[in-house]
C-alpha cells in the first residue's frame, strides 16, 4: 500500500545496508528485481585508477581509491594482493571519522584495508561530497613500514578533495 519493500536484516547485515543507504533498483534478464547498493564513485573508475596510479608513482606508495564498501582502483600492487572483497571494517570506520588518519606507530594498532591483508593503511582520507562520506583515497604500506609524513599525507588529502569536487558536479 505504501510502495515500500523491507529487506531481511540479515541482507542488510551481510551487504552492510544501513538506513539512508542509496540503492538501485532493476530488473534483470529473467524478470528478478534487483537491489544493488549505489555508489556515485562506482562512475570514476577510470579516472581513479588513473589518479592511484600518478599518486602512487610519485608518493613511492601502494594507492588504494575506494568507495564505501569495495575497492575501485589500486595501484602498485601486484594482482594477487588485490582481493575481490570489501573493504575492511576498520577501513570503513576511518572514513566514517570524517578527518584524515595517520597510522600511529605501533605496527599491532595498524588497520589493514581488507580483512585478511598483509598491507596496513599508513593514511586516509574520506572523500566527503556535501557532508557525506563516499569513500576515500589510502596510502597503504607494510605492517612495519613507517607512518607517511606530511607531505603524503596532505596529497591524498587532495587527492580526496578532488574526487569530492568531481562528484559534487
Amino acid at each position: 500500500e505504501l510502495g515500500r519493500v523491507v529487506i531481511p536484516k540479515e541482507i542488510r547485515r551481510t551487504q552492510r545496508i544501513r538506513q539512508g543507504d542509496a540503492l538501485e533498483i532493476f530488473t534483470a534478464d529473467e524478470g528478478e528485481v534487483v537491489f544493488k547498493k549505489y555508489s556515485p564513485l562506482m562512475g570514476l573508475q577510470e579516472l581513479a585508477a588513473a589518479y592511484a596510479e600518478v599518486l602512487g608513482k610519485n608518493l613511492g606508495l601502494p594507492v588504494l581509491i575506494c568507495d564505501r564498501e569495495r575497492a575501485l582502483a589500486v595501484a602498485g600492487l601486484p594482482r594477487k594482493d588485490i582481493p575481490d572483497a570489501p573493504v575492511s571494517t576498520g577501513l570503513e570506520k576511518l572514513l566514517m571519522a570524517r578527518s584524515v588518519y595517520l597510522a600511529p606507530e605501533d605496527a599491532a594498532r595498524r588497520i589493514r584495508p581488507w580483512e585478511k591483508s598483509d598491507k596496513a593503511v599508513l593514511c586516509a582520507a574520506p572523500i566527503l561530497v556535501q557532508g557525506d562520506v563516499e569513500g576515500g583515497v589510502c596510502l597503504l604500506g607494510g605492517l612495519p613500514a613507517p607512518a607517511p609524513g606530511a607531505e603524503q599525507s596532505r596529497a591524498a588529502g587532495i587527492a580526496a578533495a578532488f574526487f569530492a569536487r568531481w562528484m559534487a558536479e
